[in-house]
């Protein structure tokens, strides 16, 4: 009786130790998948294209354990028709140019969506680990990331600033909505953030958030620790350690990295 006892009292107290063991982790953040882009000189002859901007993209993060994304936007060429319309189209690319898909080099903000020879509607990926998939719309891609149940952060690349804050009032007021009302349509059942590197995006973005003509959507993105430059073929994640542990002992909602799986298998036994 006397060993029965005691062993019952150890496996009570190994119990209370798990439980405030676990009590001390830190809650796990979402993992939010950065494709990865080369440094230095000229990237783009060794950019593998990894960028979440598509949906085999998407799905093949999730699969490494990604529960958001951070994509980039660009507009294709805004323009008033001689019947006055306006067209233009909200488009998930990385690149300045069409450099990695099929048909003739142009620039994103040179060639219409769906009209001309050189349209982008239809043209594929043309190697990296997602060659053969394609380019898409701002609105198709909020949905294959709603219906994933993922968090969404939206980069609206410099390039469009040649509409977004240089063009003619019905050019600017065609490139905004192109982006504003996909992100109206979701942002209350669907976490998206938006954000710019190019300062005059970013403080435009910022007035039409203030003026109500954009959603209050500026807030809430990740945190970005690692500190290893990407390159091709990938370097080791092993020197992000330090800079994730700092970061993980702030107690981040999300964090963003490049390298998706190392980082999940990292967190194991870390977070709760």
């Amino acid at each position: 009786m006397k060993l029965a006892t005691t062993l019952f009292a150890g496996a009570l107290a190994a119990a209370s130790f798990a439980g405030v063991a676990a009590q001390a982790l830190p809650a796990c953040p979402v993992i939010v998948s950065h494709g990865g882009y080369p440094t230095g000189a000229n990237p783009w002859d060794r950019d593998q294209l990894r960028a979440p901007n598509n949906p085999e993209a998407v799905d093949a993060l999730i699969g490494q354990g990604a529960g958001g994304f951070e994509a980039d936007v660009q507009l294709t060429k805004v323009a008033v028709g001689s019947d006055g319309t306006v067209s233009g189209k909200a488009v998930m690319w990385h690149n300045t140019s069409t450099h990695g898909l099929n048909g003739v080099k142009k620039n994103i903000t040179d060639i219409y969506w769906s009209s001309g020879s050189d349209k982008l509607e239809g043209r594929t990926l043309q190697w990296g680990p997602y060659q053969g998939e394609g380019v898409y719309s701002l609105r198709q891609w909020l949905d294959h990331v709603a219906a994933k149940g993922a968090f969404a952060e939206l980069e609206i690349k410099p390039e469009t600033k040649v509409f977004l804050v240089d063009g003619s009032a019905a050019v600017k007021a065609k490139a905004w909505s192109e982006i504003a009302d996909p992100v109206r349509e979701r942002y209350r059942n669907q976490a998206i953030t938006v954000y710019s590197h190019d300062p005059d995006i970013a403080a435009a973005l910022k007035s039409r958030v203030a003026a109500g003509t954009f959603p209050a959507v500026l807030g809430g993105g990740p945190s970005w620790p690692d500190t290893v430059k990407w390159e091709e073929p990938p370097p080791s994640w092993s020197g992000n350690a330090a800079s994730w542990q700092a970061n993980l002992a702030t107690g981040p909602e999300r964090v963003a990295t490049s390298w998706t799986a190392d980082y999940r298998k990292w967190l194991a036994g870390r977070c709760s």
